[in-house]
């Protein structure tokens, strides 16, 4: 009994080592190869491996038992058509590589202008020379089919060179380019994308997405292909959906149908292609259309009968009276205090001090012998004072208290005249009842005292 018999004998697992690995060249292109003389190899390892025109350099993306699924999923063969590694590639196969790569650029520029002196409809997309350098790869694209045998001969004697042409979709030419997509990333068909499959317009209307070709279409100016990554759950999500083919019959009119949102199973139809629509559930829709299949036709889409709306239109209102009764509050009257305007509509007496230049009226008591007050008040000399009392009139004392130059007073004239005084406030007049005076009381001048009668005693 050998090692591996024993080892089988005693039950422990075995490592399946599944000998094929995964490379990836230029463009990625991906091929699969045998590791025959089972190298230590990692993933991004540079190695040479066997082509049918000699040899080429590729980097090791994936190796175990994930080859043997991605095999089964691409559906190639475990035979002798799969060819080796030979080893991991080391400097001088690196740099006779690199020496291969940098005449890529000049030949795809120069084999540009052969396919236009030529006049063939074909656009000339990417060039990769092999490792050993011994034979070019052309890629193009055309729409139509190109007779390019004479395009090979020129090539051939061009480059000195095996020339072979291949024809790529336009998805496969954007995977060789590359680019950045609306998402942000790298395009998938240039990183992971293998297989393309084909993408049609059905898949954006079952996602309800806009049919603008701007907006749907990559840069491989065909349909995006991650239009298919979430078809699988939005046809999963319209198993529940009823398929409306004509309008639903309502006595308001035929009901359209204009938006159906799939996750929250909300329909929304319109009456007469008005622009009011108006959503249920899809449960209210099958239950329109099988009225409907009977010949009954419902109220509107809400109700099947008016009376129903009726019902609802009254529970609203208890509902709203309900609401009003719950935060009504009565507004108490506030009792307006006496001011200016209610002393004067009750006839009372307003202060003179609110009017100061109207002259008081005082009733006419020509029975009564005048108090010393009114004879006061009636005198002419007393009344020429006062004007000079703080109610008289402001200007009027502010010019006779201005000093003339022109006119000579001796009597008034001092040698050493002192600065004018400044003017105190003037004070609302005494005498009235309810008001304190303010300052200092002032009393009439006396009789003997006018303007008049200056030094006598």
């Amino acid at each position: 009994m050998n090692s591996f018999d024993w080892l089988t004998h005693m039950g422990i697992p075995q490592v399946d080592n599944f000998d094929i690995v995964e490379v990836k060249f230029k463009g990625g292109r991906k091929e699969y190869f045998r590791n025959v003389d089972y190298l230590g190899l990692n993933t991004g390892d540079p190695v040479v491996v066997d082509v049918p025109s000699g040899h080429h350099i590729g980097y090791v993306s994936l190796q175990g038992e994930l080859v043997r699924l991605q095999m089964q999923k691409r559906k190639i063969r475990d035979d002798d058509n799969i060819t080796r590694i030979y080893r991991v590639a080391n400097q001088k196969d690196m740099e006779k590589w690199e020496e291969a790569r940098n005449r890529e650029i000049p030949t795809l520029y120069r084999s540009k202008q052969i396919v236009d002196e030529l006049g063939l409809q074909m656009k000339m997309s990417d060039v990769e020379y092999q490792a050993d350098n011994s034979k070019a790869t052309f890629y193009y694209s055309a729409e139509d089919r190109v007779d390019f045998r004479e395009l090979i001969k020129v090539l051939a004697g061009e480059f000195k060179i095996r020339v072979e042409m291949r024809q790529i979709s336009l998805r496969q030419e954007a995977g060789r380019i590359g680019g950045i997509g609306v998402c942000g990333r790298e395009l998938c068909c240039s990183t992971w994308l293998v297989d393309f499959k084909n993408v049609t317009t059905s898949a954006a209307r079952y996602q309800n997405l806009s049919l603008n070709p701007g907006k749907l279409s990559g840069q491989c100016g065909r349909l995006k292909c991650c239009l298919n990554y979430e078809l699988d759950t939005y046809m999963d999500a319209m198993k529940d959906i009823p398929s409306v083919d004509r309008p639903l019959q309502t006595e308001q009119g035929p009901a359209k149908l204009q938006k159906t949102d799939i996750f929250r199973k909300l329909m929304w139809f319109s009456y007469n292609n008005d622009n009011d629509w108006v959503s249920i559930t899809c449960d209210r829709v099958k239950e329109i259309q099988s009225l409907n299949e009977q010949g009954i036709k419902v109220f509107n889409l809400q109700v099947d009968k008016a009376s129903d709306i009726e019902d609802l239109a009254a529970q609203s209102t208890r509902e709203l009276e309900l609401l009003d009764k719950k935060f009504a509050k009565k507004k108490k009257k506030k009792k307006k205090k006496p001011g200016f305007g209610d002393a004067q509509a009750s006839g009372r007496n307003v202060s003179d001090s609110s009017r100061p230049n109207t002259p008081r009226q005082r009733p006419d008591n020509s029975n009564n012998p005048p108090t010393p007050k009114q004879a006061q008040d009636n005198n002419p000399s007393s009344n020429s004072q006062q004007e000079n009392r703080p109610g008289g009139d402001r200007r009027r004392k502010k010019k006779r208290s201005r000093p003339n130059p022109n006119q000579s007073n001796t009597t008034n004239q001092n040698l050493n005249p002192k600065p004018p005084r400044a003017e105190k406030p003037e004070s609302k007049p005494s005498g009235e009842k309810g008001e304190k005076p303010e300052g200092k009381r002032r009393f009439p001048p006396r009789r003997n005292q006018g303007p008049g009668n200056e030094g006598k005693a």
